[in-house]
């Protein structure tokens, strides 16, 4: 997951790569962040889901859900044919599948789960290979957003410096004039002196600014370019070295891991998982450049109390949430209880307690069941908030 602004600076690289100008330099920017505009479709998602069945509402959620269908290439390809149609602009649709196909492919190797080939394919999938708050992928996209503002306060006459070896600055009344030396005209004070001089230190920064907008539009097409070619090369290296990584460990374990459940939980670093035996995970936690640092194990089923058939009950709520929509949950572990007739199990992901920062397997579910009639009620708590009960649709 990468920040809106970043997502906006792709769009400005793209425009000032293809030499997009104008109106079409403004849509490139607008397509680069178009991907996140299923926040509003996903509420729309929330009012209607309720109130239809189950396999509608699955396929709903894949249109309208947050990093769904607008996440997906065949939407990137939809909306660059349209582009084309309308505009026969080769350079704009080009530019416009670009932007959102990077946008998809930032996301994709942070740690958002997308279905990228959605409609042919409804598997989830993530490389999950750099962490959300890596400075290239967040900073470098963030430089092109920088030059524009300047260039703007350029054109609005927020700066102006005369060159030559002669200043000529006015403050409060005050003549100052400068050659290789200063001169002040009139008995400034100590304090005019200061302002003075924070206002020409303010006017050296502002030429300095000066000069690198000038040193970037002189060489304008190279610049970008390179911006583009580090984030391709930043977005491939980390992901081929973690499938590598991956590839030994698993060797080295005697079982395969899958790289599309391992999650980055800082720079650097990230954790794995695999199915350890019937009552077992074991969770890693990997450097790309000294390998495993760190193992533990947890419990798939925990117990409270005397339940004769508490692996009935996690059986059961483990075939509900396989019918749900979105699988944010790939190591389930269950927590089994009962009171007054009521059993209730705890639904969560085993690497949930181990990662900070917006892990995308934090959701709890709570399911209880009438131990008399077999009726079940459901509850989801999401990123920390408080629980909401869900409806029957969304498992049957």
């Amino acid at each position: 997951m990468v920040n809106t602004i970043s997502h906006i600076g792709i769009g400005l690289l793209l425009a000032h790569v293809l030499g997009l100008k104008g109106k079409k330099k403004l849509g490139l920017v607008l397509l680069s962040v178009i991907p996140d505009l299923d926040y509003f479709s996903y509420s729309l998602f929330a009012l209607i889901s309720g109130s239809v069945s189950h396999e509608v509402r699955n396929q709903l959620f894949y249109l309208l859900g947050h990093r769904e269908f607008t996440h997906s290439i065949f939407f990137a390809f939809l909306v660059a044919l349209l582009i084309w149609l309308r505009t026969k602009d080769r350079a704009f649709a080009f530019g416009g599948f670009q932007a959102l196909f990077l946008h998809i492919l930032l996301d994709y190797t942070t740690i958002a789960k997308m279905r990228p080939f959605y409609p042919f394919s409804t598997n989830e999938s993530a490389l999950r290979a750099l962490y959300p708050f890596d400075p290239v992928i967040n900073i470098i996209p963030l430089l092109p957003v920088f030059i524009v503002a300047a260039e703007y306060l350029k054109n609005r006459g927020k700066w102006s410096l005369e060159t030559g070896d002669k200043w000529n600055l006015k403050s409060k009344g005050w003549p100052f004039e400068g050659r290789d030396s200063w001169s002040f005209k009139s008995g400034n004070s100590l304090k005019n002196r200061d302002v003075l001089n924070r206002k020409l230190s303010g006017l050296k920064k502002l030429n300095g600014l000066k000069g690198f907008h000038g040193f970037v539009n002189r060489h304008e097409g190279k610049f970008y370019a390179s911006f583009i070619i580090v984030l391709l090369a930043w977005t491939t290296i980390f992901p081929v070295a973690k499938i590598l990584l991956i590839d030994s460990i698993s060797r080295e374990e005697g079982t395969e891991i899958s790289y599309k459940d391992t999650y980055p939980i800082s720079i650097g670093k990230f954790l794995a998982a695999y199915s350890y035996d019937d009552t077992l995970y074991k969770l890693l936690e990997v450097r790309y450049w000294s390998g495993v640092e760190k193992n533990f194990y947890v419990k798939k089923v925990t117990v409270t109390g005397d339940i004769p058939d508490a692996s009935a009950y996690a059986e059961r709520a483990g075939k509900l949430y396989s019918n749900s929509v979105p699988q944010a949950i790939d190591y389930p572990v269950y927590s089994v209880s009962e009171k007054d007739g009521e059993v209730t199990v705890i639904l969560s992901d085993a690497r949930n307690p181990y990662v900070k920062n917006w892990p995308y397997f934090d959701t709890v579910y709570r399911f209880v069941f009438d131990r008399e009639s077999g009726e079940y009620e459901v509850y989801e708590s999401h990123y920390g908030r408080a629980e909401k009960k869900l409806d029957k649709n969304y498992f049957e």
